[in-house]
């Protein structure tokens, strides 16, 4: 798993387009920078380092560029993460165990 993706996702303004491509599907960049409180050449700034990073994909409709989220990079965050939210699984469920026993 590359670093570029974990860059991209620190950034709360990148998390939130990626959230918007996700609800959305694919979109303008007009479409992308309603709403934002920050210019759409800031918009295409944070775009860049997602395209970079492999989480969007991006081509040109007539005018528009288009946007798009790119899930492939994302599933392989998950299957990093996977062993880790399993060992916090059975820590929570030993906590649980031992506050029902001492509940008795």
């Amino acid at each position: 798993m590359a670093l570029p993706v974990f860059e991209a996702l620190a950034d709360p303004t990148r998390r939130a387009l990626l959230d918007r491509l996700r609800e959305d599907g694919p979109c303008s960049l007009t479409r992308l920078a309603e709403d934002r409180p920050i210019t759409r050449q800031a918009v295409t700034k944070h775009l860049a380092v997602l395209e970079a990073a492999g989480l969007v994909e991006a081509w040109r409709s007539g005018r528009e560029r288009m946007h798009a989220l790119r899930l492939e990079p994302l599933r392989d965050v998950d299957a990093w993460l996977a062993p880790y939210a399993a060992a916090w699984d059975v820590r929570l469920a030993r906590l649980k165990a031992h506050l029902e026993e001492t509940d008795r």
